[in-house]
């Protein structure tokens, strides 16, 4: 790996024009098998954004950049995010809804307390994936051991409780990482996995984890198990 830099690369020229006329073919029969086996990785490794290859040239297909205008045009278009209930423009230290422009993190506060404001990126983000995944991990857990929800998280000698504090902790850091940069859920999107999809599945597996937890608590049934 380390032989696979420009200033190696450079030098063998020169090193082949030292070489004895005698052992110049087989040096450079050496050579060109050596190069074909140090090019490869030389090019994976440039291989930036523009190149086209690497995890980077994904990741920037999947992005979108949200320009100032952007937001303005869609806070313009969307009068419900100029006025509070009572149609006074709110300022940005109200409790009510602040203006797109003021808590999006492309162009507002990237501090943690106004990311994880009620009107911020934050807390549906983080909220809405940690419902996807608890409501998957709750069907999956119920059909293997028959407990419910509330028994997965507090019966002595399960640790279901430290693995959702667990899981917390790192979905609430993913999501908050590139909201610190300037980038919120709306800046990525990969075919039909786009904000959209994300935001209204997190709402709805939001709400089917609070229908299953009551139902359960009821009934102190697994629900699944009754499928």
């Amino acid at each position: 790996m380390a032989l696979a830099t420009s200033s190696s690369l450079a030098a063998l020229p020169s090193s082949l024009s030292r070489t004895p006329l005698g052992g110049a073919s087989a040096h450079k029969s050496r050579s060109s098998r050596s190069l074909r086996f140090l090019l490869p990785v030389r090019a994976s490794s440039d291989k930036g954004p523009a190149g086209g290859d690497g995890i980077s040239s994904v990741l920037d297909q999947t992005k979108k950049n949200i320009s100032r205008e952007d937001v303005l045009k869609n806070q313009a278009e969307n009068e419900s995010e100029k006025k509070s209930v009572f149609g006074a423009v709110p300022s940005s230290g109200a409790m009510w809804p602040r203006p797109e422009i003021e808590r999006r993190p492309e162009t507002g506060d990237r501090s943690f307390p106004s990311l994880m404001a009620f009107d911020g990126a934050g807390p549906e983000t983080i909220n809405g994936r940690l419902a996807m995944v608890g409501i998957v991990w709750a069907f999956a857990v119920e059909r293997i051991t028959g407990q419910t929800v509330f028994e997965q998280l507090y019966t002595p000698g399960n640790f279901g409780l430290f693995n959702f504090l667990m899981v917390a902790q790192l979905f609430a850091y993913a999501s908050l990482v590139p909201m610190f940069k300037g980038e919120s859920p709306d800046s990525r999107a990969m075919g039909p996995f786009n904000a959209m999809a994300e935001r209204w599945n997190g709402r709805t597996a939001m709400l089917g984890f609070l229908a299953l937890v009551l139902t359960e608590s009821f009934i102190k049934t697994p629900v699944f198990n009754m499928m």
